[in-house]
């Protein structure tokens, strides 16, 4: 076979992905990223978000006052759809469940047969063994059962997340979601949001708690090498669901 000699190894590992990155600053520092426009980056390209419906203002020359405002102190809290309301989660609860059972059942049937039609003085021809006609068919039985069970479960999150009012309802309450990422070297965090909330729940700074979201859909996770080496295998995956024991 031939050899590979060591600057084609080299090449070759350089091509893969992921290793590009470690061989760019190989034997220096890792160059910095020069300044563009932020709005090019990757992630803020093609940014949609939900947008109100565009409404007319009738304008009135030289006045003050402007339709639809509420006069110096404006209230600033979400109210249409487009809106940023901020959702904080102090999520602290425990539970403890303790579930004991048992069960056991007895029981015994005993019939016998002295007379039936002359019959019983054949039973020595059809049984060679001695029969006693008094106790032909003796039943016992008994069974138990023992069961017991424990949860004790505590969690504990404090986060704070901005979330986009998507949808208005007929009753006026809001719709909500939102979604954010955090990644430090090769381990990102996502947490997720949704829900509807009514406008009178939110604070005047434009701060909601997160229990008073009803239908709260809450997701907090991630992604990288440490959630890979914490999962098992794949094939371990697998086994656990074919195998039967």
């Amino acid at each position: 076979m031939p050899r590979i000699r060591p600057a084609a190894a080299l090449l070759l590992l350089a091509s893969l992905p992921g290793c590009a990155g470690q061989f760019d600053h190989l034997g220096r520092a890792p160059a910095m990223s020069p300044i563009e426009d932020p709005g090019m980056q990757t992630e803020a390209r093609l940014v949609r978000m939900p947008m109100p419906v565009p409404s007319t203002e009738a304008r009135q020359p030289a006045s003050l006052w402007r339709t639809g405002s509420t006069g110096f102190l404006r209230d600033l809290r979400a109210k249409r759809v487009g809106d940023i309301v901020t959702v904080v989660i102090d999520m602290s609860e425990q539970a403890q469940i303790r579930n004991q059972t048992q069960r056991s059942r007895a029981s015994g049937e005993q019939m016998g047969t002295p007379n039936f039609l002359g019959l019983e003085s054949r039973l020595g021809a059809v049984l060679p063994d001695a029969v006693d006609p008094e106790r032909l068919v003796n039943l016992n039985s008994s069974s138990s059962s023992t069961g017991a069970g424990s949860v004790n479960r505590q969690e504990q999150i404090q986060l704070k997340v901005a979330a986009v009012v998507t949808d208005v309802l007929p009753n006026g309450n809001l719709v909500i979601a939102g979604k954010q990422e955090v990644r430090v070297n090769f381990e990102l965090r996502e947490l997720r949001i949704a829900g509807v909330i009514r406008p009178e729940d939110i604070s005047t700074r434009n701060i909601i708690s997160y229990e008073k979201i009803a239908e709260a859909r809450i997701a907090y996770g991630g992604r990288g090498q440490i959630t890979d080496v914490q999962q098992p295998r794949i094939g371990q995956q697998v086994l656990d669901v074919v195998l039967p024991f």
